[in-house]
């Protein structure tokens, strides 16, 4: 897959060998910053919607773009299937063009999703520790896309749950909003009920479902994705998180 972290820092964490990259803090113009995490399932089963995907992901930049926050938001792209693979690390979202996220999605394998969200906990909370060091303040949303559930990660429900209470420990994010979204599972009542249990087990703020993984279902989803963005970074400096965004499709 192609990695388009062009101009960006490459970092480690502490335990693990996947890390994360970010954009120079150099580079950084603004003050305060909300850092976005897309977390997206290109597993076997992803490969019927793969394009719908990433007209998805188009529709969440473009939206974002629009946004009266646009200048406040950095972008991670991660995806995962029997391993992780950054697609981009966190990149300004003028940085962020649509044309690169054509026929970016390339599928197969299994599903290593608990992996996927962990490492995405800890690159936000590794990050904004960096940024909040430099007086910048920091808030964070990070969504997990996924058609199944779990069946590859060598962490657990148990870890992704650490890594959030550990995020909010650090005090670096002001605060920390996680959605998990089963694409097409709602007819799958194992599936469903195995996601609901990793919220619950996680601590996971929200928890939703896409019915279908059509064009239009997840042009819907695009708008709730990128709704939720923006309330979550117009939140930052309040002291607490956003109030979740509703999603009935």
């Amino acid at each position: 897959m192609p990695k388009l972290n062009d101009n960006l820092e490459e970092h480690g964490l502490p335990s693990g060998s996947f890390g994360y990259s970010g954009a120079r803090l150099d580079d950084l113009g603004a003050t305060e910053y909300t850092l976005v995490d897309l977390v997206v399932d290109v597993s076997s089963s992803v490969s019927s919607f793969k394009s719908e995907m990433e007209k998805c992901l188009q529709q969440i930049i473009q939206a974002c773009k629009m946004s009266p926050r646009a200048d406040n938001l950095m972008l991670r792209l991660i995806v995962f299937a029997d391993d992780l693979h950054e697609i981009h690390g966190y990149k300004l979202l003028e940085n962020c063009n649509l044309g690169d996220y054509d026929n970016l999605l390339k599928t197969g394998g299994c599903t290593a999703l608990f992996d996927a969200s962990e490492n995405s906990i800890m690159a936000q909370t590794d990050y904004a520790k960096k940024l909040s060091d430099s007086d910048f303040q920091v808030n964070g949303i990070a969504f997990f896309l996924t058609d199944g559930e779990d069946n590859r990660s060598k962490c657990t429900e148990s870890d992704v749950g650490k890594a959030i209470s550990e995020a909010m420990r650090t005090e670096a994010l002001e605060s920390l909003v996680t959605v998990l979204i089963g694409v097409g599972t709602k007819a799958y009542a194992t599936v469903s009920a195995s996601l609901d249990r990793f919220k619950q087990g996680a601590n996971l703020t929200q928890f939703v479902e896409v019915g279908s993984a059509s064009a239009k279902t997840l042009a819907k989803l695009a708008e709730f994705v990128s709704k939720s963005i923006s309330s979550q970074s117009q939140s930052l400096g309040t002291g607490g998180a956003s109030t979740p965004v509703s999603l009935n499709i």
